[in-house]
């Protein structure tokens, strides 16, 4: 078990990372596609139309799969930075700022598709419900980290100052998802639950389940290959920087 560990923790090296993730991503990201061809396939095209909203709830094969990864992100991206803040491992402190702009990009399309199905469901493209409110929080919180990060110039007090941040808005992550519990909002209830059988025909759930795939294999692939290049960024006068660039150390 130990040796096994030994084994795990060698990829939190730097080059052992970069050469890891550069062989690992681009198959994640063919999975992506791939996926993501069937999800909306299964969601656009064999789907039937619900007996309530027609097709409008096909939205729901997008919506909710981007507002599940942008609060999985966020708290994925909060474990990463406690990790660099902890431990000051290069690695985790790159995963961290990787991940934010691919979760930002997930809360803006869960909020930009919400707004399109409210607008045929609630008359109304925005309203200020918990649910919307929290989630647009998130995205400002994603925001906030990368400014940050991009407005301290040294490297180390940057990823410092952005976990402290990821830290701090970690609370607004239950927020999101117990709003529609917590307090009487428009914003409809989980149709899916671990405790009880989908509220949803099987065709309907295959579909979101197949998205929700696309979408954790899109994020794998892009933050890798992000992860990548802050790693190269930081260590650009290493030895193994060099070596894999083919360039004589400056």
């Amino acid at each position: 078990m130990a040796e096994q560990r030994v084994q795990w923790f060698k990829f939190a090296s730097p080059p052992n990372f970069y050469d890891l993730s550069g062989r690992l991503a681009p198959w994640f990201a063919a999975l992506a596609a791939l996926l993501a061809v069937i999800g909306l396939y299964i969601g656009f095209i064999l789907a039937p139309p619900d007996y309530q909203q027609g097709n409008s709830y096909r939205i729901m094969f997008i919506h909710v799969p981007t507002a599940w990864m942008s609060m999985f992100l966020y708290v994925l991206m909060a474990v990463y930075a406690a990790i660099g803040l902890i431990w000051r491992i290069k690695t985790a402190e790159a995963m961290a700022k990787a991940i934010a702009p691919t979760g930002a990009l997930f809360a803006f399309l869960c909020l930009w598709t919400g707004a399109l199905w409210g607008k045929p469901t609630w008359g109304t493209y925005w309203v200020w419900d918990a649910r919307l409110t929290s989630q647009l929080i998130l995205l400002f919180l994603y925001l906030g980290y990368i400014a940050l990060h991009a407005a301290i110039e040294d490297r180390q007090r940057a990823s410092d100052a952005s976990a402290i941040l990821a830290l701090a808005g970690v609370v607004n992550v239950p927020i999101i998802y117990f709003s529609v519990v917590w307090w009487n909002t428009l914003h409809q209830g989980a149709s899916i639950t671990v405790t009880s059988a989908p509220a949803m025909e099987t065709v309907m759930f295959a579909a979101l389940m197949v998205m929700t795939f696309a979408c954790w294999m899109y994020a794998i692939a892009v933050v890798l290959w992000r992860a990548r290049l802050e790693l190269m960024e930081r260590e650009r006068r290493s030895a193994w920087v060099v070596e894999r660039m083919g360039a004589e150390k400056p």
